[in-house]
Parts: C-alpha cells; sequence; structure tokens
C-alpha cells in the first residue's frame, strides 16, 4: 500500500497527454460525421428518432454516469466505506422512477422537451418560459461541477507540482486549460454535431467507461484471489476506522453524542440527499431529451432497462473500485492527493499498473483510467449544453419570443448559437468557481430537479384540473425553494470543519445560515407540489378536451410529432 501521493512520470504524462489527443480526434470525427446527418429540426434535437432501444440505453448510461459517479463516488466509498455506497444506490433506484412515471409516456407525449408535455394543454408562452429557466439552471450547476472538476483532473493527471510547470503550464494554468478545452469541444459537439453527434459521444464513452472499470476491477479483485470478503477486510483495516467502515455512520446520519438536535439533523438531511437523488433523475432536463430519440415508446422502454441494467452494474464496479483503493493506495494517500477523494480511482489504477507490471504499466493504467474520466466528463457536458440549447430554441424563441412561426431551419441556427453561449457563459463561470468546493452542485441541481420538473410533468400526465398557474407557480416555487434553501444552509456559510477551517462557500467567520440541512430536497420538493396544486386551485382555468387528448398521445402516442399544441 502506498502511503503519499506519487508523482507522475514523464513517461506517465506523455502516455496522458497522447490518450486524451486521440480521444478528442475520435470523438471530432463522430461530430464531422453526425454534422453532415443533421439537416432538420428532428434531426437536431432528438437525432431524427432514429436510434435503437439499445444505443439509447447506451447513451443513457453515458449521459448519466458523469464523473461525479465515476472519479467522486468511488472517492467517497474508499473514504467512507458504507455510506460512500448510498450514492450509487440512490442513483439506481432513481431509474425505477424514470421508468415507471416518465419514460413511456414522455416519449409519447412531447416532441423535443420537457415543456412540451408541461406546456400542452396550457398557455404556451408562460410555461414555457418558466421551464426554459429549469433546464437553463438545472443545466449550468450541474456544468459548473463537471467543467470545474475538469481542470482539476487536467492539473492532477498531468502531475503538476507547487512551483512546477509542464508545457509552460503551472498547476493553475492547466486547470484552466482544461477547463476552456472541455467548453469549447463541447461547444463543438453540440452545434456542429447536434443530438447525433452528442448520442454518439456518449455511446462510445459508455462503451469505455464500461470496459475500463470492468478491466481494473478485475485486476483488483485478481490481487485478492476473487474474495471479495478479503478485500473488504483489508479496506476496513486500512480505514483507520476497522469494522465501522463497513457500517453507516460514517459520513450520512452522523449521531453525535450529547447532541440530540444535531443527531436529528443529520438523519434528516440524509433522508433529504435521498429523496433528491430518487426523484431527481426523473427531471433532468439532459436524460429526459433522450426518451426523444427513440422511434416508439417500445424502444423508450428498453432503453431505460438497458440504462438500468448497464448503470447498476457500473456501480456495482464502484464499490470494488472504492474498497479497492482504500485497500491498495490508502485513505492517507487519497486526501494527500485531493481531499475530496476524487483522484481515488486513477490512484488505484497507477497502484494495480505497480503491481502486475511495474513503473510502465502503472503510468499505462493510469492514463488509460484518466482518458476514461475525461470521455465522462465531455460526455456529460455535451449532453447537458445540447439540453440547454433545445430549450432555449425550441421552447423560448419559437414558442415564446416567434410565438411558433419559427422555421425548422431558423430554430436550429438559433439552437447552435444558444449552445455556443451556454458553452462560453459555463467556461467563464467555471473558471470562476474552480476555487470554490463544488461538491454540491450536482446535489442541487438533483434537488431543483425533483422540486421544480418532476411535479409539473407528474400532474401535467395524471391531473385533469391541472392547468398554467399551477404548472407556472410549481417550477417556480420548486426552483426558488431549492436554491434559497441551500443559500441559507451550512453549505454556503457558517460550516466549520474539523481543522476549524471554513467548510462552506464563504470564508470563515461569514455565517447567515439558517436552513439546517445541507441538502433543500426534504423542504423544496413537497414545497414544489404544493405550489403546484395551490397555483392550479386558485386558477378557474380547465380544459378537459386537451388533457383528454394529452392522454391518447402518453398512451400512443399519436400526434406527437407534429406541432406540440394542437
Amino acid at each position: 500500500m502506498i502511503t503519499m501521493a506519487r508523482e507522475v512520470s514523464a513517461e506517465g504524462r506523455l502516455i496522458t497527454v497522447i490518450l486524451f489527443t486521440v480521444l478528442i480526434a475520435i470523438t471530432l470525427g463522430i461530430t464531422i460525421w453526425a454534422s453532415r446527418q443533421t439537416k432538420s429540426a428532428t434531426d437536431f434535437h432528438s437525432g431524427g428518432r432514429g436510434f435503437s432501444g439499445i444505443q439509447n440505453g447506451f447513451a443513457i448510461g453515458g449521459d448519466y454516469m458523469s464523473a461525479a459517479s465515476f472519479l467522486g463516488i468511488a472517492g467517497m466509498i474508499a473514504l467512507y466505506g458504507y455510506d460512500g455506497f448510498l450514492y450509487s444506490i440512490g442513483f439506481l433506484v432513481a431509474w425505477l422512477v424514470a421508468l415507471l412515471l416518465v419514460a413511456e409516456l414522455l416519449r409519447n407525449s412531447g416532441r423535443f422537451t420537457m415543456a412540451d408535455v408541461v406546456s400542452y394543454r396550457m398557455k404556451q408562452r408562460p410555461v414555457r418560459t418558466a421551464a426554459s429557466v429549469s433546464t437553463l439552471t438545472v443545466s449550468i450547476f450541474y456544468l459548473l461541477a463537471q467543467m470545474v472538476g475538469a481542470g482539476a483532473l487536467v492539473a492532477l493527471l498531468l502531475g503538476i507540482q507547487p512551483g512546477e510547470t509542464y508545457l509552460g503550464m503551472s498547476a493553475d494554468v492547466a486547470k484552466i486549460v482544461g477547463i476552456v478545452t472541455v467548453g469549447l469541444l463541447m461547444i463543438v459537439y453540440v452545434s456542429f454535431g447536434g443530438m447525433k453527434g452528442t448520442t454518439w459521444v456518449q455511446i462510445v464513452k459508455a462503451v469505455m467507461l464500461m470496459t475500463g472499470a470492468a478491466m481494473l476491477c478485475l485486476l483488483v479483485l485478481s490481487i485478492y484471489n476473487f474474495n471479495f470478503g478479503a478485500l473488504m477486510d483489508d479496506a476496513a483495516k486500512a480505514s483507520g476506522v476497522g469494522d465501522a467502515f463497513l457500517e453507516p455512520g460514517q459520513r450520512y446520519g452522523v449521531e453525535v453524542a450529547n447532541d440530540a438536535w444535531q443527531t436529528m439533523v443529520n438523519k434528516l438531511d440524509l433522508i433529504s440527499l435521498g429523496l433528491a437523488l430518487v426523484l431527481g433523475t426523473a427531471g433532468l432536463p439532459h436524460i429526459l431529451i433522450r426518451f426523444y430519440t427513440v422511434p416508439d415508446s417500445k424502444a423508450a422502454r428498453k432503453s431505460v432497462n438497458w440504462g438500468i441494467g448497464l448503470i447498476g452494474t457500473f456501480y456495482l464496479f464502484t464499490l470494488i473500485l472504492g474498497f479497492g483503493a482504500a485497500a491498495l493506495v490508502g485513505k492517507e494517500a487519497i486526501t494527500a492527493q485531493d481531499a475530496a477523494g476524487n483522484a481515488a480511482a486513477p490512484q488505484l489504477a497507477e497502484e494495480v499498473g505497480i503491481h502486475f507490471g511495474g513503473d510502465f504499466l502503472g503510468a499505462v493504467l493510469l492514463a488509460l483510467i484518466a482518458a476514461v474520466a475525461f470521455a465522462t466528463i465531455l460526455s456529460t457536458v455535451a449532453g447537458l449544453t445540447i439540453a440547454s440549447s433545445s430549450s432555449l430554441a425550441h421552447d423560448f424563441y419559437n414558442s415564446v419570443l416567434r410565438r411558433g412561426k419559427a422555421s425548422e431551419q431558423e430554430e436550429v441556427r438559433v439552437a447552435r448559437f444558444a449552445a455556443i453561449g451556454v458553452g462560453v457563459v459555463a467556461i467563464v463561470l467555471a473558471i470562476f468557481a474552480q476555487s470554490l468546493n463544488v461538491a454540491f452542485l450536482v446535489a442541487l441541481a438533483f434537488a431543483i430537479a425533483a422540486s421544480a420538473n418532476l411535479p409539473t410533468i407528474v400532474l401535467s400526465l395524471f391531473w385533469k384540473r391541472f392547468n398554467t398557474a399551477g404548472a407556472v407557480a410549481g417550477i417556480y416555487g420548486g426552483l426558488i425553494s431549492a436554491v434559497g434553501l441551500v443559500f441559507f444552509s451550512p453549505v454556503v456559510s457558517g460550516k466549520v470543519n474539523a481543522a476549524g477551517e471554513s467548510a462552506s462557500l464563504f470564508p470563515k467567520g461569514v455565517d447567515f445560515a439558517w436552513f439546517p440541512l445541507e441538502n433543500p430536497g426534504l423542504v423544496s420538493i413537497p414545497i414544489g407540489l404544493l405550489c403546484a396544486i395551490v397555483g392550479t386551485l386558485m386558477s378557474k382555468e380547465k380544459d378537459d378536451v386537451k388533457f383528454a387528448r394529452l392522454q391518447v398521445r402518453a398512451l400512443t402516442g399519436a400526434g406527437a410529432e407534429r406541432a406540440t399544441s394542437d
């Protein structure tokens, strides 16, 4: 077991740069090919609805298994054992909600975006505006986390130590280069390749991720003669807390001696996080638009089933990777490289390679896993960007500003400019946010999706009385409550770690937190639902005929390929 962070060798750096270059060349080649196949709005927004269930299942996996899943969860398991695996469970269970409540009905009812379904039997402009605001907010929060992670990953994998440079770059410059590179690539993928290019990038990424993770898991298990129990025992011993590593309470739901209030807050925070993860997936814009890329509802169900299979298998892999990192790398070395544990999987790859073939194989495996992680980031940011650009072009520009009179060519042109705009904003914000603790951004994106998007989608599909006022109130109520509660939570101010340093976004000494939970879902989700119900009941608007039409669409898909408001 290594006890300190290793320095990256010159060979390792060279191999990493070569693999990154090859990966970028492959994905750009896919984008160029897809750009020649993208001619209409349907091609740009939904890939011509021509992907099979299996292909879309792999794309869903590629879109969903983000850098936070690959690097973050493996690191959390390595540092916190059982509690780290809770994220995996939440992310996986969430797909049952998506399968049972959303996938087939959304595919049948809409055309390009979430707002197609929500606004169908309502006043188009206010509902589509609200849906665009929600889509953009969720996507930006998610994008920031991915892009800041990309910058940190590039600096980490090039092994640039303080005071050192590589290719003329210091560590800080390398982080900015990583952010800008990812931002420019995602602009190219989306603006030129549209949904076809993005989908194929996600499929390639999913194959790479599953292959790389499976290979690393097999190598780790072979060290222990495929005895997972022995691996868990070693991980527990190396953790410093013994068998408690394999039990709940290391990170979430922690019981604080002689402090019943804090104990209760910790347990409620765990429930709140679980609610956001389980319910948020079915409201994530970049996941919802994936259901429009298949030709029929049967393919939509099949794609979710394949997605669940791939994602479930991958999260089992994270269990082996996390425990493997704890046992073979060690907590001290993991936290020395990255305090949050995000480098645990690459460190494990290097250590396993050294175990089997010395420093050279260690450098090769490290570079391979680094390339997979980089592909993971590229795939996710491309999915988020196309969700944002499609919503801005289709929902806001065409339906709100042009009142549905824009041509397909005009809508696609605006979507491409929107992709550039979203990319530039994300690059600038990520550069300024890179020194902040952005780990909460993914959880916040899930909380907003669960609070603002999911209630309005479900009520639109199943409640005859639901109307424009309810949809607008639900979206804005859930969005404002989720963001507002986090702003006044310990995530932003007032939290101090064991070393006496600030563990919040604001520095030590600044404390305006009054909401005790770090995850707002337990409160913001009911608020979003309540706002939708109260808003509906306060308005007399009602359209039974359109609800009946929506039910027919939801069950059969008839008419969804045409304009979304007949």
